[in-house]
Parts: C-alpha cells; sequence; structure tokens
C-alpha cells in the first residue's frame, strides 16, 4: 500500500512540476531557467516545513512522510532537470548564466531550507 500511496504523491509532483514550469516560463520566459529554479526552491521551502512538522516534532502523523516527502516533493523537485539545464547553458556558451543557475540554486536552496525549518519550527 506504501508503495501506491508513494506513486500517487509522486504523480501529484510531477503534474505539479509541470505546471509550475510551464505557468513560470510562460510569464517570464527567456534563456535562465527559472521555472526550475522556483520548483527547486519551493521544494525545498515545502520539504523543510514538512521536515520539521512531521520528523522533529511529530505534529503530522508519520504516515504522510513516505507519500509527501519522499513521492510528491520527489517527484516535485528537479535535481537531473536542474545539470541538464545547466549543461546546455555551458554549451551554449552562456557560462555567467549556467553559473548563476547552479551557484544561485545551491546557495537559494538552502536558504528554502533554512527557511521552511524555521517556519515548520515555529508552528
Amino acid at each position: 500500500m506504501i508503495y501506491l500511496l508513494i506513486a500517487l504523491g509522486g504523480a501529484a509532483g510531477a503534474v505539479s512540476r509541470y505546471a509550475v514550469d510551464d505557468t513560470v516560463s510562460r510569464w517570464f520566459g527567456g534563456a535562465f531557467p527559472l521555472g526550475t529554479l522556483v520548483i527547486n526552491l519551493t521544494g525545498s521551502f515545502v520539504l523543510g516545513i514538512l521536515f520539521a512538522l512531521v520528523v522533529e516534532r511529530s505534529a503530522l502523523p508519520p504516515d504522510i512522510r513516505a507519500p509527501v516527502m519522499i513521492g510528491f516533493i520527489g517527484a516535485y523537485t528537479t535535481f537531473s532537470t536542474w545539470m541538464l539545464e545547466s549543461a546546455r547553458l555551458m554549451e551554449g556558451d552562456q557560462w555567467l548564466l549556467a553559473a548563476v543557475n547552479l551557484g544561485g540554486s545551491v546557495m537559494l536552496g538552502l536558504v528554502a531550507v533554512f527557511a521552511g525549518l524555521a517556519v515548520g519550527r515555529a508552528l
């Protein structure tokens, strides 16, 4: 049963990822993969909140841990896409955009996780 719940969470995360990326791309466009950055930051933030609430505080049922944290967030965030988009920027000699994408995602992703942990711990 847990595998089915993880799969359902993963399906919802994948659809959410597509919807967010599509929306951000239509609104902002451009060469920079902003949709992936938004997805990774929001996923990091939500994962921080969930970790604080589920693992640290047991404020939410542990049964949601695998379907939501592994299934939904695992499918929603986009590490492999982030790497591919960064490589494509490098191949296109857009080194500055690649560096901003890689460095910005790492630094802002950490900020998002710490912010999510703070929010989750404050709830």
